[in-house]
Parts: structure tokens; sequence; C-alpha cells
């Protein structure tokens, strides 16, 4: 038997299938990320300089009715303008009441949950109350119950103080707790509340 090797013969390879539609949607899609990456860093990015204040309003003098004959004295190299800040409006009681109101409520309603909670909780709801606290210590009274307001907050703040204490100790916490609620009352009731 005689194995008969087939006869090699060259023939042409095929054409590779063009890619070039393949190319162009890589390209494509490359560009549209990179317009996206840049449009959304121009957005949120903040752009350069300072914003501007705005203005204040300010009233502007009214014309005099005689013009001084004499000139008037420029400053000195050495004069400093003195900067007084502006004077700070006396609120209504209305007014104020409105201010504090919401704050004074949410403390009322953290009181009446410490009640029931104990621990890392108890602990988070008091120091919200602290911060609600020194907001309110930093309100800006009307004068006929400014004095009145320092000191009732002051008390507030520092009823809170002991009420965290019992809750770090570990110890009871309803004696501070009826010293806060009461020291919160008289607050509420020097606003009206």
């Amino acid at each position: 038997m005689s194995d008969q090797q087939p006869e090699l013969r060259w023939a042409p390879i095929p054409p590779a299938p063009k890619r070039g539609g393949r190319i162009w949607l890589i390209i494509g899609l490359s560009v549209l990320a990179v317009a996206i990456v840049a449009a959304l860093l121009f957005l949120f990015l903040p752009r350069g300089g300072a914003a501007e204040p705005t203005p204040s309003p300010t009233t502007s003098p009214s014309p005099s009715a005689s013009a001084s004959s004499s000139p008037t004295p420029e400053p000195s190299a050495t004069d400093t303008p003195e900067i007084t800040p502006p004077p700070v409006d006396d609120p209504d009681l209305e007014t104020f009441t409105a201010l504090v109101q919401p704050r004074l409520d949410d403390a009322q309603t953290g009181l009446g949950f410490l009640s029931g909670m104990s621990g890392a909780e108890a602990a988070q709801v008091v120091d919200s109350l602290q911060q609600d606290a020194e907001v309110l210590s930093d309100s800006v009274a009307p004068s006929s119950i400014a004095a009145q307001w320092s000191d009732a907050v002051s008390d507030y703040t520092s009823t809170l103080v002991a009420l965290r204490s019992a809750i770090d100790g570990g110890n009871s916490t309803t004696a501070p707790l009826d010293a806060a609620t009461n020291a919160l009352q008289k607050v509420r009731a020097l606003v009206g509340l």
C-alpha cells in the first residue's frame, strides 16, 4: 500500500474582515466619556475667585440747603478709620418666640423620649439637646427678657450636663430628667409657650 501524500498547493489567503466600524465606535465612545467627565468637572468643581459680597443698601445723604465755603479737611495718612459693628436690632417678643419655638418644641419632644431610653441612644439625644441649648443661648433676646432668658437657658443647659453625666455613669436619670424638664418649662414660659 502506498500512501499518497496530498499535493500541496498555495492558495491565496482570504482577506481579513474590515474593522473600521469597530474602531470608529471605540473612538466615539472614548470621546463621549471624556466629554461627560469634562462636563461633570465643569459643573461640580468650584470656580476661581471668591464670591462677591452683596452690597448692603445704604441711604444717600440729602443735599444741604447751602454749600459750605470752607473746604473739608482731608484725612491724613495716620488716621485709621474706626469700624463699629452695626447695632443689633432688639426683636419683639413675638418674633423672638417664633425664632426659638422650633428648638424649644424639639427639646420638649427629646426630653419626652428620654424616659424610655438608656445608654448610647440616650446620650445621643442629650448631645442634640445640648447643641440646641447652645443655639438658644446665642439667640439675641428682646431687652425686656434678656437677663431672664440668659439665666433660664443657662440653668437648662446645666441640667442637661447633669443628665448627660447620669447617663454616662449608668445612674438613675429620673431626678436629672425631671430637673431638665422643669428648667425647659421655665424657658418656654418666659417666651409665652
